[in-house]
């Protein structure tokens, strides 16, 4: 009996022992599972869990990272009507009060209007945008890069030779597929530059471990730069962690600016005025097929000239490139585009349904999605009959040309367009900032910035003097009718509930 006891007592022995190795291993696992942003530091006192800003004022903490407040935590909620709300809402980036975030918080905070404002230029193209970043599982963050990077100007250029909404130079918008001609460059067209920046976000995201302010560092300064600064670091015994690292003083100011520009969209209440934008996409992107002319575009689609152009600036002439892409953004949701006089009188073919014909094999035939045949017949559900005639978004009636016979440069137009400029000196006042002198002449800041060699948060002093280029006095022009006015189908839908 007692040999029984025995034997009982050290297998029960053992089942515990294993129980606890794997509790243990459990306990270890949950230890070294990554963070899903390595620069997070969790041993924070419940006073500094729950800190926010007060009012306009910023107080600088130690450089611990501060979780965002609980109210922040992203919930399952229905998805907003308002895409700015959207946007707030799933933000997940870990704010850190420093001495670089509070400048930036203060910095925006001075120029309340700011997103206001840049929100018109990235009304048309920033549903999309939201949309590749859902698709690809990036932070929502990124979202907010374009302004950071460009105050959302497709046609920017910096004294580094970055271009478009993303800066992005030659050598990288060629790695990653952007396509570059005398006709056409693509790191202005908003869509196409994107995909590349994205993409190549992605690639050093990877490239450093998982580690965000990393990789948006070496988007900022280039991967080689921010290598070096964490192995000096680890050479040193230092810490590695983006705050840590010595980098170039626009750098250093890059991430904090977008850190406290997502803070504060997620704080309205700290005064940066949040834009109303629907959450919808508001363009659709339309492959024409064939080399095009924007002016028999405009007429086929009763879309003004002008307004196609500022949709699609990365389109340098009146013509797409004859080796493409021909692909344009239009105003108008995709489901009224497949209804629209264009596309069912230009670009649609038709087809009669036959014997043992399904509306997928149909589409299938016809390199087109179910959910698009659908759309262009209005239909609710999958039923065809034989007989039936289908419109098909197969390009088979197509005018002879898409193309203008021009007896002069087709591209006239577009040089009636530059805007002449003259030079004006400015005598730096007390209390001036690039801000405000910018806002006086209403220019872009970082315009006032390059054109004097200076950076855009740079102090100046009172009997400085500035250059500004500002166009020159132009003849009043006839009264533009409506619906030729820059992005009015946009406008007239964001007046809607």
């Amino acid at each position: 009996m007692a040999q029984v006891s025995l034997k009982y007592l050290l297998w029960l022995s053992l089942v515990i022992g294993i129980q606890g190795c794997q509790l243990t291993q459990q306990e270890t696992d949950e230890q070294e599972r990554p963070k899903v942003f390595s620069h997070y530091e969790p041993n924070l006192t419940s006073e500094q869990a729950t800190s926010e800003f007060v009012d306009s004022t910023v107080v600088e903490a130690p450089s611990k990272a501060v979780p965002l407040p609980a109210n922040d935590t992203p919930l399952p909620n229905p998805r907003s009507k308002d895409l700015w709300q959207h946007i707030a809402n799933n933000l997940t980036l870990v704010f850190q009060t420093n001495k670089h975030t509070s400048a930036r918080v203060k910095w925006y905070l001075k120029q309340p209007n700011y997103l206001i404002k840049v929100n018109k230029r990235a009304a048309p193209y920033l549903y999309h945008i939201v949309t590749r970043i859902e698709q690809q599982k990036l932070p929502m963050e990124l979202a907010l890069l374009p302004f950071v990077e460009s105050d959302f100007r497709p046609t920017i250029r910096s004294s580094e030779q970055a271009v478009g909404v993303w800066q992005l130079v030659g050598a990288t918008a060629y790695h990653f597929g952007v396509q570059s001609d005398q006709w056409y460059d693509g790191r202005q067209d908003i869509l196409a530059s994107t995909d590349a920046a994205l993409a190549y976000l992605s690639y050093l995201h990877k490239r450093f471990d998982g580690d965000w302010l990393h990789a948006l560092a070496a988007y900022n300064s280039g991967e080689g730069r921010v290598k070096k600064a964490i192995e000096k670091n680890k050479r040193l015994g230092k810490k590695t962690d983006y705050w840590s690292l010595s980098l170039p003083k626009e750098t250093a100011e890059y991430i904090p600016k977008l850190l406290a520009l997502s803070y504060l969209l997620k704080h309205p209440d700290q005064g940066l005025k949040r834009p109303k934008l629907a959450n919808k996409a508001l363009t659709t992107e339309f492959d024409v097929g064939q080399q095009f002319d924007f002016s028999v575009i405009a007429n086929l689609s009763g879309v003004g000239h002008n307004q196609l152009h500022k949709l699609n600036p990365g389109y340098l002439k009146n013509q797409s490139s004859p080796n493409g892409p021909h692909t344009l953004l239009l105003p108008m949701e995709r489901r009224t585009l497949l209804q629209s006089k264009l596309f069912r009188n230009n670009f649609a073919g038709e087809y009669i349904v036959q014997k043992d014909d399904t509306l997928y094999g149909i589409a299938r035939r016809f390199n087109m999605s179910v959910k698009n045949l659908k759309a262009l017949n209005s239909k609710t559900s999958n039923l065809i009959k034989v007989g039936e005639q289908l419109r098909l978004s197969q390009p088979q009636t197509m005018p002879e040309s898409l193309l203008v016979d021009y007896n002069i440069s087709p591209y006239l137009e577009q040089h009636e367009e530059v805007i002449a400029t003259i030079a004006v000196d400015y005598l730096v006042k007390p209390g001036d900032s690039i801000w405000s002198i910018s806002q006086l002449y209403d220019v872009p800041h970082k315009d006032v910035a390059t054109w004097n060699k200076l950076s855009a948060t740079s102090i100046l002093k009172p009997g400085t003097i500035l250059t500004l280029h500002l166009p020159q006095a132009k003849p009043a022009e006839p009264q533009v009718p409506a619906s030729e006015a820059m992005l009015s189908g946009i406008e007239s839908s964001l007046k809607k509930p």
